[in-house]
C-alpha cells in the first residue's frame, strides 16, 4: 500500500531549522531564536510532552533566579528568555582549568500544534527545573460520551 503525502514547504523547512538548531546547540547557539544573527545564544535544554488536556514542558535552568525568567506567549508560540550569569568573573589571579558550563542570555521558543489555553498556564519552580503546564484549549480536549442503554 503506497501512502501519498502532499509536499509542505514550511514542513521543510522547520526540519532544516531543527537541523540546524541541533548543529549549533553544540556550540551553544539558536540559529532561529537569534533570528539568523551571529548573537551568541544559551541552548536551553527542555523536556516536553502532552497528556489530554495539557503539554507539559520542563527547562533546566540551575542557578537563574526564578523572577529573572521571562515567559510570553503570542498565538500559538511559547516563549522562555532568561541569562544564566557566571559566578565567578574574571580576575587578574584567576585562570580556569576547565569551563564546561555555558553562561549568557537564553531564549527557547515552543509552537504548539493546537490552540492552547494562555489564561490558565501553570509555572512553577523547583531545584532548578522550571515546570509549564499549558492547557490545551477546550475546543481541540478530546470529549468523552457515555453510552447510554435503552431498555
Amino acid at each position: 500500500m503506497t501512502l501519498l503525502t502532499r509536499y509542505n514547504p514550511i514542513r521543510e523547512f522547520a526540519s532544516l531549522a531543527d537541523l540546524m538548531n541541533r548543529f549549533w546547540g553544540e556550540f551553544g547557539y539558536d540559529y532561529t531564536s537569534a533570528g539568523g544573527s551571529t548573537r551568541p545564544m544559551v541552548w536551553l535544554p527542555v523536556d516536553a510532552y502532552s497528556t489530554e488536556n495539557e503539554f507539559v514542558i520542563l527547562a533546566s535552568v540551575p542557578g537563574v533566579n526564578p523572577e529573572d525568567v521571562e515567559i510570553t506567549v503570542e498565538g500559538n508560540e511559547l516563549t522562555i528568555r532568561g541569562e544564566f550569569v557566571q559566578p565567578v568573573k574574571e580576575m587578574e589571579n584567576v585562570q580556569y582549568l576547565l569551563q564546561e558550563r555555558r553562561y549568557g542570555p537564553f531564549e527557547r521558543r515552543i509552537s504548539f500544534n493546537v490552540p492552547i489555553d494562555a489564561e490558565h498556564i501553570e509555572a512553577t519552580f523547583e531545584n532548578g527545573v522550571l515546570k509549564l503546564i499549558v492547557p490545551k484549549a477546550e475546543a481541540v480536549r478530546p470529549k468523552h460520551i457515555k453510552v447510554q442503554v435503552k431498555q
